[in-house]
């Protein structure tokens, strides 16, 4: 029987598990059951870092039990020094092997990031928005493609998506500038760090290495 390290096997069991969920064959559990088995102890074997997306949430489209995963959710699925804080603990202190960053199909926020000046939006004071939309535009201007101004907008869905790509893969940048505890954890082998697109229409998972 082939055998993984913890964190390859962490990915395994998510890929599997968001298999079933994508097949509708997700484990039919006793939740209560879960909730009782896991009342004086938890060993999850992950860290998602979602979206706020009501569509999006971890537990249901890895297909995991009560205590199977550390989910984090934030809009526009970024990191801050409080969720690399929770990862640290995750990694560190609990059982997690995995870190994984899971942005989605037609985000709100990178949507809200990218804005279009066609938009007519009410002028409505949302700083705390504004400051977090703010954090996502590093990833649209690394997207080079297209370049006319016109084309570069939330209309787009091409340009979203990459936008969406390369958000996730900053997110993961930030991540191991953020923590010398987690970089370390990963270059010694005990973590991996990767990201993921969730696609809403069908479920699936597009995995970024």
């Amino acid at each position: 029987m082939e055998e993984y390290n913890p964190p390859t096997k962490a990915l395994k069991l998510l890929k599997e598990g968001n298999e079933r969920f994508v097949n509708n064959l997700s484990v039919n559990r006793n939740l209560m059951e879960d909730a009782r088995s896991t009342s004086e102890g938890q060993e999850p074997i992950a860290v998602v870092l979602s979206c706020l997306d009501s569509r999006s949430s971890a537990d249901i489209i890895f297909d995991q039990p009560i205590g199977g995963v550390f989910s984090a959710r934030v809009a526009g699925n970024i990191v801050n020094d409080d969720i690399l804080g929770s990862m640290e603990f995750a990694c560190e202190l609990s059982t997690a092997k995995l870190i994984l960053v899971l942005g989605h199909s037609d985000c709100g926020a990178v949507k809200g990031a990218i804005g279009d000046p066609s938009d007519d939006v009410a002028e409505i004071e949302m700083n705390n928005l504004i400051n977090l939309l703010e954090k996502i535009k590093p990833a649209m201007n690394a997207v080079t493609k297209p370049k006319p101004q016109n084309e570069r907008n939330n209309k787009n869905r091409k340009f979203v998506d990459n936008v969406t790509k390369e958000n996730v893969i900053l997110t993961i940048e930030n991540i191991r500038k953020g923590s010398r505890t987690l970089l370390n954890l990963e270059k010694s082998g005990e973590i991996m760090i990767v990201g993921g697109i969730h696609n809403l229409s069908d479920g699936t998972i597009k995995y970024i290495k």
